[in-house]
């Protein structure tokens, strides 16, 4: 089975297991009834808190020792169970490996997707060393082919050319 990340298992809320979710990712985690942590599936038992401060508890982490040890640890949520994606969206797992370049030129590889308040970012690993950074809009970013798995952009537009 296939996995997206869904968030973080975050600091521990009161004493009955539930924790915080750090880096939540609303569209995943509102309908999701499980997460996968450490190749085991977990029940959501518990929410609270709003879309962006979620707090949950999951089956048999009923105190706050519980939640504690699993703080740090990634949330997954089956990509079958995920919502459907419009056309110029993407899951961050989709886009991480890909080759960038700039029509024939290479630029890099993908090394994650960077959530900022404005946009989110593609971290490129540059061929020749160093990071740059994409802005996943239609200016910076003129086509993804996740089927090539390429990415390309302009770096006239990122001030790069």
């Amino acid at each position: 089975m296939d996995w997206l990340l869904a968030g973080r298992v975050g600091r521990p809320h009161g004493l009955d297991g539930s924790f915080h979710v750090t880096q939540p990712n609303v569209q995943l985690l509102e309908g999701a009834a499980t997460v996968m942590i450490d190749d085991r599936e977990y029940e959501i038992t518990r929410r609270a808190g709003t879309p962006r401060r979620l707090i949950l508890r999951l089956q048999h982490h009923e105190n706050r020792s519980a939640a504690e040890a699993l703080r740090g640890k990634d949330m997954l949520v089956a990509r079958a169970g995920a919502p459907e994606l419009g056309p110029d969206e993407w899951w961050a797992e989709e886009l991480v490996g890909c080759a960038v370049h700039d029509g024939a030129r290479v630029v890099g590889t993908v090394r994650r997707l960077v959530e900022l308040p404005s946009c989110e970012m593609l971290e490129v690993e540059r061929s020749g060393g160093g990071e740059l950074l994409v802005p996943l809009v239609s200016d910076a970013v003129r086509d993804v082919d996740l089927d090539a798995r390429a990415i390309d952009i302009d770096l006239r537009f990122l001030g790069e050319a």
